[in-house]
């Protein structure tokens, strides 16, 4: 029962939205009210600039990586971390606390990503703030790193099949978040940095 306990404090975690309270905290506006109305670290660095936009980052990023580490501390499986990673990323995307109206999870997923499988996670993060380097997109990094992480995950020996597939479910979930974009990219109309 405690594992569920832990799913259940990992979503609330989740659901604390920084880009949100920084935005109320430095402009007293809701942050989805602006820019793309996203409540992540690209949208923050549009409405308030870098040094809030890498506190975001941050922020969000640790959700993920507290909700993997605390089950792994406590001596769970990482099928249970995952799971956790998991919540964690669904909160970020629906937020109990703010309307159930959040984010698209990529620095939480870049996060519990870390955490479970952190030199798979790397290369490709690597690869994705390479493609955002190229590119000038955000959204392609970030679907760059979503695809790649998990089948970089195949090769990460000690990770059981279990948590693998959920890394890619929780890809899953975050590109389909990103479908506008995949949208904005294929018609040439999405916003760069």
């Amino acid at each position: 029962m405690m594992w569920i306990l832990l799913i259940l404090l990992s979503y609330c975690l989740g659901s604390i939205s920084f880009s949100y309270l920084l935005t109320k905290l430095i402009k007293n506006e809701d942050i989805r009210n602006h820019g793309s109305g996203n409540a992540g670290a690209t949208n923050t660095l549009r409405v308030l600039g870098k040094g809030p936009a890498i506190a975001v980052l941050l922020l969000d990023s640790m959700k993920g990586i507290i909700s993997v580490l605390v089950p792994l501390w406590l001596g769970f499986s990482p099928n249970i971390a995952i799971l956790c990673g998991f919540a964690a990323v669904i909160g970020h995307n629906y937020p109990v606390f703010f309307g159930f109206k959040g984010g698209k999870g990529v620095a939480t997923t870049i996060g519990v990503f870390a955490a479970i499988s952190f030199f798979p996670s790397l290369i490709a993060g690597i690869i994705a703030i390479l493609t955002i380097w190229i590119s000038r997109f955000v959204s392609l990094g970030s679907i760059v790193f979503l695809i790649l992480t998990p089948f970089f995950m195949l090769y990460h020996y000690s990770l059981p099949f279990f948590a693998i597939v959920t890394g890619g479910c929780i890809s899953a979930v975050s590109v389909w978040r990103h479908r506008g974009n995949i949208q904005r990219l294929l018609k040439g109309t999405e916003r760069k940095i």
